[in-house]
């Protein structure tokens, strides 16, 4: 899955070194120049925040580069992977999903892909819920009046099954995800 791009910008030309020095530029090399060190932070900023709040969900970050009027590489859009599989048991499934919202969600700018990233990590923290209460349902009606309820360990083999259906589904999401900045 993918996190994506930033609108309003134009396609950036590919530029051949002009010289070896910046006062070599001419003054619209270096305006191109100064857009692109501007875009260039901004691409890693983005995906560095992503970074940091997806934790150990979170590869890391691959950019796409332009050549500057100055020869150098500048940075103009990235992703970060990110893994959207559930957890063992919904407890994890659901802190799992509150962490790849965290991480689509972290830039200042979120994109809308990093947006759609976040409504699929909730739709997948809203299913691990709903089978949390289910399998809560299920103990609670085994221990109150089922007379197999009662005998040792009932609750354990309710859980068990609750966990044993929970591990059969088929996850939702596709994995691993993607958070991309395209600046």
């Amino acid at each position: 899955m993918a996190i994506g791009s930033v609108g309003g910008t134009t396609p950036l030309p590919v530029y051949q070194r002009a010289g070896s020095g910046a006062s070599e530029l001419t003054p619209e090399q270096q305006q191109e120049v100064n857009r692109l060190k501007a875009i260039d932070r901004k691409v890693r900023a983005h995906e560095q925040a992503h970074m940091a709040a997806g934790g150990g969900l979170a590869g890391g970050a691959s950019f796409q580069f332009v050549r500057g009027p100055d020869g150098r590489q500048y940075a103009v859009a990235g992703e970060v992977s990110i893994s959207l599989s559930s957890g063992q048991t919904p407890e994890s499934t659901i802190a799992r999903a509150r962490q790849v919202q965290a991480a689509a969600l972290a830039p200042i700018d979120p994109s809308s892909q990093d947006r759609s990233v976040a409504a699929a990590a909730a739709q997948m923290e809203s299913q691990a819920r709903a089978e949390l209460s289910r399998m809560k349902q299920a103990e609670q009606a085994d221990a109150s009046g089922d007379s197999a309820a009662s005998s040792p360990g009932a609750s354990v083999r309710a859980q068990a099954r609750g966990l044993s259906a929970y591990a059969a589904q088929e996850d939702v999401l596709p994995n691993p995800g993607r958070i991309d900045q395209y600046a």
